[in-house]
């Protein structure tokens, strides 16, 4: 039995019965247009701090505003990033996981192999940016949203493949392990 050819960069099947290795297919953030209010306060807090400093009335010092601006930035512009960069999403060849927090991380997998039904969701801001929501639920646990991601559409069509490249491997690994049972006289 030869191996089946590779058809637009698509890895090549694994043998049947072989393990096959878990490769990432993706991995990405939710859009950052959501910090463009962080970036305005950050050139907000710059343009006021070179505006004010040296020029605050007697009872302020200029470390008074350096502190309060130094606050405002942490607040509105470092944690809303940090927020931001702690969410992950990463889709393999055998799973979709969602990784999120800074200091106490939670993550959520869901197996291709189950299957699952994907909803995708675009407002109309969502498609003047190419982004938009996906929600995928296999019927057992908790839906798994995918929010506000780049590409929508693209990561859809990946969802799309990969479950379908999961079931006929695991179909055809099923067929295969019964016909061994019979050969082997098991069953």
């Amino acid at each position: 039995m030869t191996q089946p050819t590779s058809y637009g960069g698509r890895p090549l099947t694994p043998a049947p019965g072989a393990p096959t290795p878990e490769m990432l297919v993706a991995r990405f953030r939710a859009h950052a247009r959501r910090l463009a209010w962080s970036a305005l306060v950050l050139i907000g807090v710059a343009g006021a701090c070179g505006y004010f400093y040296g020029n605050l009335p007697a009872p302020f010092e200029n470390w008074m505003l350096l502190a309060g601006a130094a606050v405002v930035v942490l607040l509105l512009v470092v944690l809303p990033y940090l927020a931001w960069a702690a969410h992950v999403y990463t889709i393999t060849t055998r799973r979709v996981m969602e990784r999120r927090g800074v200091f106490s991380v939670k993550r959520r997998e869901l197996a291709h192999v189950r299957g699952y039904t994907l909803k995708v969701h675009r407002g109309l801001l969502q498609r003047m940016w190419g982004a938009g929501t996906i929600t995928l639920t296999n019927g057992i646990d908790e839906p798994l949203r995918l929010a506000n991601i780049p590409s929508a559409e693209l990561v859809h069509e990946a969802l799309v493949d990969q479950v379908e490249v999961n079931q006929i491997l695991a179909h055809r690994d099923k067929i295969l392990s019964a016909e061994e049972a019979v050969t082997y006289g098991l069953v």
